[in-house]
């Protein structure tokens, strides 16, 4: 029997990513087998929490999966005989409206698994005590099992929270995690730095897993952690017969979902990692998948690499099947601008974009294909997300000539999305493979196409 327990707070910024990273790695110092999980969407934590776990971290999402989608995968990725770190997003009740729909903690009813909040002590003391009770009594089916206190200023004031929470809230403290000057993981503008950027990923992961192990008890997270159960039985896979797909993988497109390698991979294909930012040419693949990231932070390596930039075009406008994401999508055009440079890319759409100081689109999003394109039918309904600073500074196509209408989020422009340019497609949504179980089919099937367009049948 496994163990499981979701790392909550009231809000973002709260300390939460603190708490569940230093946890996965402490509980994986200890000798106990961690998986880690990520409520939400989110691609950064998600790489943290799976660095200090030593295992992929997997997300679970209410908005894009159904109940059966999430419990399924939670278990089939879970270790047997070991334990389940969940890290919640925002707080614990936000969602999309205001029932808290798609919350954190719908996500702890549907695992039914036990909350650890996480609060930020900030100037306070008995008043944490009102906010944990009111957690409690919000809804009282989420089981708040304990709390964590963060960014304590002194031993009295953890004293004075500590008897206020456990006398007034009935709920256990698990911890103090006092403030510090050493700030493990600095921001920038998208939140927090991601693992492959930072300068020493794995020392600030110990830090942190120092400073849990001193600070937080981690034994006692583990005795009250709810018991689940891991999936028996192994994954069925592929067998390796279907096509080659690239995949551009650097520090410039970081962001892929290991679900999604593993739903390409399941339908036969065999993945080749690319780096975009090294490689003198593609190698002989049959399709290219291009993530997000961060290609503004990657501008001059991807600009100077012109020999790779020249072989994508020259392959991509010879039909080679590419599909690219938000970050993905802005390399396939023209140009980027970003703090007054300008990057050359690959040039393949006729679009140049421009990196912006606030958002330009955040949120959970819903398309509707309406176009002819080589991976979804006409009719096919996608929910993702977006999360992204550029815009398009310039374009010349028609809105129509774009494949996906907005049913909600922000797209291209214009409420739509999806530039298409023969089998060449380029969007800023982002897909989960287990909410939108087409893209996988898609992908694998064009990039089929293409292979049997270079190797024909004797």
């Amino acid at each position: 029997m496994s163990r499981g327990v979701i790392i909550a707070g009231l809000g973002g910024g709260s300390g939460k990513s603190v708490v569940a990273v230093g946890l996965c790695r402490a509980l994986a110092n200890a000798g106990f087998a961690v998986s880690p999980f990520k409520k939400g969407p989110d691609y950064i934590d998600a790489g943290w929490l799976g660095l200090a776990a030593r295992r992929p971290c997997h997300n679970l999402d209410p908005f894009l999966m159904d109940a059966d989608t999430i419990r399924d995968s939670f278990r089939r990725h879970l270790a047997e005989e070991g334990i389940a770190v969940v890290e919640g997003n925002r707080g614990l009740f936000d969602g999309v409206d205001s029932r808290g729909g798609y919350s954190t903690a719908e996500l702890a009813r549907i695992l039914s698994l036990p909350v650890v909040l996480v609060v930020d002590c900030t100037r306070t003391t008995r008043t944490v005590a009102a906010m944990v009770l009111g957690c409690r009594m919000l809804e009282p089916d989420i089981e708040i099992a304990g709390v964590v206190l963060n960014r304590i200023g002194t031993e009295r004031q953890r004293r004075v929270i500590t008897g206020a929470v456990e006398a007034d809230a009935g709920v256990p403290v698990l911890g103090a995690v006092f403030r510090s000057r050493d700030d493990v993981f600095p921001q920038r503008h998208l939140g927090v730095t991601p693992g492959p950027e930072h300068a020493d990923a794995e020392e600030a992961v110990e830090k942190l897993a120092a400073r849990i192990s001193e600070q937080v008890d981690r034994e006692r997270i583990v005795a009250l952690a709810g018991e689940c159960s891991a999936a028996s039985g192994s994954e069925e896979t592929g067998h390796d017969s279907g096509p080659v797909i690239g995949v551009l993988r650097d520090s410039a497109f970081q962001f892929y979902y290991p679900d999604n390698l593993a739903a390409l991979e399941s339908l036969g294909a065999r993945l080749v990692q690319i780096d975009a930012t090294s490689a003198a040419a593609l190698p002989e693949v049959d399709g290219l998948y291009i993530g997000g990231g961060f290609p503004e932070t990657n501008g001059e390596a991807l600009a100077e690499n012109i020999s790779f930039r020249e072989d994508l075009k020259r392959l991509a406008l010879a039909g080679l099947p590419v599909y690219a994401e938000c970050g993905g999508l802005i390399y396939l055009g023209e140009s980027l601008e970003s703090e007054g440079r300008v990057y050359p890319m690959s040039g393949i759409l006729p679009i140049r974009f421009k990196m912006e100081k606030r958002p330009q689109g955040h949120g959970y999003t819903e398309l509707l294909t309406e176009k002819d394109n080589p991976f979804y039918a006409p009719g096919t309904v996608i929910r993702g997300h977006e999360f992204r600073y550029s815009r398009v500074n310039h374009w010349d196509g028609a809105d129509s000539d774009l494949v996906f209408r907005m049913r909600r989020g922000v797209g291209f422009v214009h409420g739509r999305d999806g530039v298409c340019r023969g089998n060449v497609l380029g969007l800023y949504t982002h897909v989960h493979a287990l909410a939108t179980r087409e893209w996988a089919e898609g992908m694998v099937s064009a990039a089929g196409c293409r292979a049997k367009e270079r190797c024909p049948e004797p």
